[in-house]
């Protein structure tokens, strides 16, 4: 139980764990931005169109460094970890399909 009678870390309204459908009114624009950019990024990664490879590695680079930036703000560093990897890896892929 909480000392001071303060609430528990569950009701802590600066708790950003998933607690349902109604609370997503309540999520940072700027992250629903890095997930709409992951998805668009696979989408066009999974077409069979040569020419646009090249573009959805870009949009995984910027929704990368979007989401380390996030990481690195909530201190979570092995998400922030896994996304930089991911960085290093789209930013090789892209530069390597530009070259081709």
């Amino acid at each position: 139980m909480a000392e001071n009678g303060s609430k528990s870390p569950i009701h802590n309204s600066r708790n950003r764990r998933w607690r349902g459908l109604r609370y997503i009114k309540g999520a940072v624009p700027e992250r629903w931005v890095g997930f709409c950019l992951a998805v668009t990024s696979v989408f066009i990664l999974s077409s069979a169109n040569i020419s646009t490879q090249w573009i959805g590695w870009l949009l995984s680079v910027i929704a990368c460094v979007m989401w380390v930036y996030f990481g690195y703000k909530d201190r979570d560093w092995p998400r922030a970890l896994m996304e930089l990897m991911y960085l290093i890896l789209s930013m090789r892929a892209m530069y390597n399909w530009l070259m081709i």
